[in-house]
Formats: C-alpha cells, sequence, structure tokens
C-alpha cells in the first residue's frame, strides 16, 4: 500500500517555521530540518517558497500583520510613535527569532510595506522634512529591534550557561570584579553588586530608552521652530 503523503499548506509551514526557530534559534534553521519537521522532502518546501530567503520575507510579513492588526492610536505623534513602539515590542517578544527575520529582509511584502507606511504616518503631522521624519522612525525601531534581540541573545546566554555550568557562579564574578583596580572596574562593580545591570530588559529600561528618543526628535522639531 502506497505510504500517503502528509497535507502540508502555506499556512502549516509559517507555523511550524516558529516552531522550529523557536526550539533552534535562526542559527540552526533549513529548509531540509523544516521538511523533516513536516515529514515531507525539502524540494516539495519549494512549491510553496521559491528559496529560504522568501520564506523568511513571509515570516516577516505574517509578524508585521499582527502588528498593525495589534497597534490602535489616534493621539498626537508622540503618543502614536510610543504606542507603536510598545506594540512591535509586544508582538516581536511573542515570536521567536522575529526580530532577526525583520532585520534580514525587505519590505518587498504587502504587511510590511503597510507596516512601514503606518510607522511613517505617525510622524506626518510634525514640520520635519521627510527625510528627517524617515530617520526619526528607524531610529526608534530599530531602538525596538536591538532591545528586543538583545533580550533574546541574553536570555540564551543565561540558559546555555545554566545548562553547561550548571550556575551563573556569582563568588567568581563578585572575586573578579575585587581584583580590579577602581579605575577600570569601580562603576561597573558599584552598579553590578547593586543589581543595576538587573533593569536590562525590563519595561521600566524600554521606556526610558523610548523617551530619551522621543525627547531627542522634539528638540530637534523645537529647534526649527526657532
Amino acid at each position: 500500500m502506497k505510504k500517503k503523503q502528509p497535507q502540508i499548506s502555506e499556512e502549516k509551514i509559517l507555523e511550524t517555521s516558529w516552531e522550529l526557530l523557536g526550539e533552534e534559534g535562526i542559527e540552526k534553521f533549513s529548509m531540509r530540518r523544516l521538511a523533516d519537521r513536516l515529514g515531507i522532502q525539502a524540494p516539495s518546501l519549494y512549491w510553496y517558497f521559491k528559496s529560504k530567503q522568501n520564506l523568511y520575507q513571509r515570516l516577516a510579513n505574517h509578524v508585521s500583520k499582527i502588528i498593525l492588526e495589534e497597534f490602535h492610536s489616534e493621539g498626537d505623534w508622540q503618543e502614536q510613535l510610543a504606542e507603536f513602539a510598545l506594540t512591535v515590542r509586544s508582538v516581536l517578544s511573542r515570536y521567536p527569532c522575529s526580530t532577526q527575520l525583520m532585520m534580514l529582509t525587505l519590505p518587498h511584502e504587502p504587511d510590511m510595506i503597510r507596516f512601514t507606511n503606518r510607522m511613517l504616518l505617525c510622524m506626518e503631522s510634525t514640520p520635519l522634512k521627510q527625510e528627517q521624519k524617515l530617520q526619526a522612525v528607524l531610529t526608534l525601531v530599530n531602538y525596538v529591534f536591538y532591545f528586543v534581540l538583545d533580550n533574546y541573545q541574553h536570555q540564551r546566554v543565561v540558559s546555555t550557561m545554566l545548562e553547561e555550568q550548571g550556575g551563573l557562579r556569582e563568588g567568581e564574578i563578585n572575586s573578579l570584579l575585587d581584583s580590579m583596580s577602581e579605575t577600570d572596574a569601580g562603576l561597573f562593580r558599584g552598579m553590578y553588586k547593586s543589581g543595576l545591570f538587573n533593569l536590562i530588559g525590563t519595561d521600566g529600561a524600554f521606556e526610558f530608552g523610548m523617551k530619551l528618543i522621543l525627547k531627542g526628535i522634539e528638540q530637534v522639531i523645537e529647534d526649527q521652530d526657532r
């Protein structure tokens, strides 16, 4: 009896891709691994996606669509940009490796174009020049991307150290810091021992960084109005 081939679809491929990215990260992701997970031969995937890059584009487009569905703000440009940044962070944090996918792709898909256009619309009411508006939104979205990516990579490093060493060896770190001079490690040592580095990746840290960027944009607008 001929073995029945698994039923696959574009939606199923995307869903399985997210699962695989969450388990192994983007570094180990491949069309062959994806095909194995789906129970099909790798060439079958190319009926749906002509390359891994094409698949990445569709995954990034999917993330862009979710962001647009969840973003709701009718305030001034600052309120819109702040809400947009919060929405982007929230969605990217839920989809594994989505930040890398957004950074590895170009806005050549419908929802990625809509995502970029909606981001630009947040700045449309300001008196800035078009190139300044573009630079302003790119600065903010790049901040969000790197904030999410840095937290993701940090969590992976911590997990690896826990798995390989059985712990983070706080005693060794403290001993190292104590052995270093005030000039070389004084500020770092004080902040580390007081727990300030635990704030990295928190909501408070994110909102403070976002406020710095928004205040910077506001200052540029005020300078131009003088």
